[in-house]
């Protein structure tokens, strides 16, 4: 496997203005391919870098940086202040809707452009499958969830693409009937199928003893990622609030429940360890720093790999959507919405820039939609029968 020098994957600008960013979806016309999905050179690139440079924070300082990635909090006195605040807030967002429209409310549109198509679904599990918690091992998706799931799941290919460890999240939702990506896609279980010269895959077998292609672009780095874990544990114990988890190919340091004065130092001990490893680096998600290979491997590859293992990349009659809430899932949006070749629906209940091309505010909103393709396909199959 061959391994270039490159520059890092960044989170780019946002997507520019246009009339399907507006609401006005003149994609919604058949597209056809936008080439071959993958290329020789797709992965396994190491960049060159500046060691210790947040590479998706554009900011002068790590408070900045960590108060970036984390949502505004006004204090209020007075109710009538509140009520004023509430107000604005509202306001925003929906003038931020104009140009990402509520995928329930264009579920119509949707599914329009989908007839005639194979829908396949990707969702990530954090803030889209489960709340946000305080706690970040107690993220359970509610059994209303689950249920949403296994039923989409029966007519449509689902996988769960996830920054946990793939046994995690797998032991979160449950559901064999899915296809799961753990590490930011770094760890993939897919089905047994020949694939691409690109990507080497080891035969294994899941939790039911099914013969599948187990995909680890990354494996090199196991020993570097467990050593980085065990400092970090030692680095963080004297602050209180602060937790790291082992993601198996990352290494999550959770800062939601530490004091916001201990952010900066949290911050700089994290990038002071990472210094010392030029073959890792630091990026951000919603209040957790997360330590990763510089590999030229993101969600958005994910996705192209597990549409290529599903018998579905390159097909005129395939229409991925992918559902996330976080930075990471920018790079699934952004594959989808530069080849038109899918939707990213950004889960999100406050404005923010993405490359999604529609939006839900929650996870219960993203459990409506699940019902309503569902609802669709078996009405979809009975008119076709």
């Amino acid at each position: 496997m061959e391994l270039k020098s490159n520059t890092s994957p960044v989170v780019t600008d946002p997507a520019p203005m246009t009339q399907s960013r507006l609401g006005i979806h003149s994609t919604l016309m058949p597209y056809s391919p936008a080439g071959p999905a993958f290329s020789p050179t797709l992965f396994l690139t190491i960049p060159r870098k500046k060691p210790g440079i947040l590479d998706d924070v554009r900011s002068n300082t790590w408070l900045d940086a960590m108060k970036s990635s984390s949502p505004t909090h006004r204090k209020k006195s007075k109710d009538s202040t509140a009520e004023i605040s509430a107000n604005e807030n509202d306001l925003s967002y929906r003038i931020w809707m104009l140009k990402y429209p509520s995928a329930l409310s264009s579920f119509e549109q949707i599914t329009n452009y989908a007839i005639g198509k194979r829908i396949a679904l990707f969702l990530d599990y954090d803030g889209t499958l489960s709340p946000i918690v305080d706690d970040p091992d107690r993220a359970f998706m509610s059994s209303a969830m689950r249920a949403a799931v296994k039923n989409v799941a029966k007519y449509l290919p689902t996988a769960i693409i996830s920054g946990r460890s793939r046994d995690k999240v797998y032991d979160f939702v449950g559901l064999a009937e899915l296809y799961y990506a753990g590490s930011h896609g770094m760890d993939i279980m897919s089905p047994v199928r020949s694939i691409s010269d690109d990507y080497s895959c080891l035969r294994s077998t899941d939790k039911q003893g099914k013969e599948v292609n187990l995909f680890q672009p990354a494996s090199e780095f196991l020993p570097m990622i467990d050593e980085v874990f065990i400092s970090l544990v030692e680095l963080t114990k004297d602050i209180t609030g602060a937790k790291v988890e082992n993601n198996k190919f990352c290494v999550s340091v959770h800062y939601r429940n530490v004091d916001e004065k201990s952010w900066s130092t949290i911050g700089e001990s994290v990038d002071e360890l990472v210094k010392r490893y030029p073959r890792l680096r630091l990026t951000h998600g919603r209040k957790v720093l997360e330590v990763r290979p510089v590999l030229n491997w993101d969600k958005g590859k994910a996705v192209e790999f597990l549409l290529e293992s599903l018998g579905l990349n390159n097909c005129d009659d395939v229409l991925p959507i992918y559902i996330g809430d976080d930075r990471t899932d920018e790079d699934a949006f952004k594959v989808l919405r530069e080849g038109n070749k899918g939707y990213g629906i950004l889960v999100s209940s406050a404005p923010k820039e993405s490359s999604a091309f529609y939006s839900l505010r929650d996870p219960s909103e993203v459990m409506e939609f699940l019902k309503c393709l569902v609802s669709w396909k078996k009405s979809s199959s009975a008119c076709d029968n």
